[in-house]
């Protein structure tokens, strides 16, 4: 028995099984204690194998995200944001966009939180291991005008539609040149119908023709976004800007005090 268990031991440390030599005595001693089958026991012992393994493909899935922080949807103060209509958004969460390759468009103004809800969507799928990627809207620009310039603008192309969802952050905080955004539609149509887009924006559609340049290229762009789409309009007050605001009452206080000394 001793020198089986000890074959044992060397057999999972050459097969690298780390996880299940670390629980080895763990389970065997269950097993014994609980009468268990051998089939029982294996089932036990190669689940520690498994979640470890599975646990380290999701931080893998999430550290290729590139996502700019690590905030989730519980993370979100939707109390503060009452615009946000919160069952919508954890439905997203679902994923149920996904399978039907929708996108998402999240607009509002700077800081009111576009960007955390998309990250915290985008988390929830790299942790379902579904390939997610998260890049700013000039950072996807500069990629695809330089893969031109370098002649490889099909490969570049093919890299951001592999991914099941893509996040493009800050659209329209910076102009886009009338040849640029030829690129950025060549993307938006390769995805159209077959991948999810998520995108941020402070830019309302209507003016999308200034941030393009061009209004025949922003209406193609537009119509294949929103074609499958949820527009999640945010008009609530900035996050960033909270900690500075001075309570109304203190507000009338410090104006009733001023009058009274003048």
């Amino acid at each position: 028995m001793n020198s089986t268990y000890i074959q044992l031991k060397q057999n999972l440390e050459y097969l690298k099984m780390k996880q299940m030599l670390l629980h080895l005595d763990e389970v065997l001693d269950f097993i014994t204690a609980n009468n268990l089958s051998f089939t029982e026991g294996l089932v036990k012992l190669t689940s520690h194998e498994i979640d470890f393994k599975e646990a380290n493909m999701i931080r893998s899935m999430v550290k290729v995200g590139a996502f700019p922080h690590h905030k989730e949807l519980n993370d979100f103060d939707f109390e503060f944001q009452s615009s946000i209509n919160e069952q919508e958004i954890r439905d997203f969460e679902t994923l149920r966009f996904l399978e039907a390759a929708e996108n998402i468009v999240f607009l509002g103004s700077s800081g009111v939180g576009k960007t955390h809800l998309a990250t915290s969507i985008g988390i929830a799928a790299a942790k379902k291991r579904y390939s997610t990627y998260f890049i700013k809207c000039h950072d996807l620009i500069q990629q695809l005008k330089k893969a031109k310039l370098e002649n490889r603008l099909e490969a570049r192309l093919r890299h951001f539609f592999k991914y099941k969802l893509l996040i493009i952050d800050e659209l329209g905080y910076l102009p886009i040149e009338k040849n640029d955004a030829k690129l950025f539609f060549q993307l938006i149509d390769l995805r159209y119908e077959k991948r999810s887009t998520i995108l941020t924006t402070n830019i309302n559609f209507n003016s999308w023709d200034d941030v393009f340049y061009d209004p025949v290229i922003a209406n193609a762009i537009l119509d294949r976004i929103l074609h499958h789409a949820h527009v999640i309009n945010i008009t609530g007050k900035s996050y960033r800007l909270r900690e500075y605001m001075i309570p109304v009452s203190y507000t009338h206080l410090r104006a009733h005090e001023t009058s009274a000394h003048l």
